[in-house]
């Protein structure tokens, strides 16, 4: 067990990715408190919103394991291509999820506006604009490097 954990603690593309995720997550938290002028403490959770958090950290582990095992890993190789579908994940299939929850939320406030309506509204911001996946990457590319 002590070898496990000295190695896990000493795991930089571990920390590196978890950094990055840290980080992108802090920036939603302030770029929230700054253009909305309201804490919302979810935003160090929660998932959509500029930085992608996802796309951070992602590639900052992409990056960190090409920098550690060599850009012709196969270890790299696969962990680029995961980056990738989470890429096109955040800004294809959750950003689709999240217009499809806002459109089904006004139906509800259509339809319901004078009734009392037990349904939960969903949440909309789920996904990235690809502006976010971008600052994500790069955001991520920048911590591995600091970090490995």
């Amino acid at each position: 067990m002590g070898d496990f954990l000295s190695e896990f603690i000493s795991n930089r593309i571990f920390w590196s990715a978890a950094l990055a995720w840290l980080v992108a997550q802090t920036i939603k938290l302030i770029l929230t408190l700054l253009i909305d002028k309201e804490l919302r403490l979810e935003r160090l959770h929660g998932s959509g919103g500029m930085p992608s958090a996802h796309t951070a950290t992602i590639v900052s582990a992409s990056t960190a394991i090409g920098l550690q095992e060599g850009w012709g890993s196969a270890i790299y190789a696969l962990s680029l291509i995961m980056a990738f579908i989470v890429m096109y994940d955040a800004s294809g299939v959750r950003r689709s999820v999240g217009r499809q929850a806002k459109l089904l939320n006004n139906i509800i406030v259509d339809l319901y506006k004078n009734k009392h309506f037990e349904e939960e509204k969903l949440k909309e911001l789920i996904g990235h604009k690809p502006t976010e996946v971008v600052v994500g990457a790069i955001l991520g590319i920048l911590v591995a490097n600091l970090m490995v």
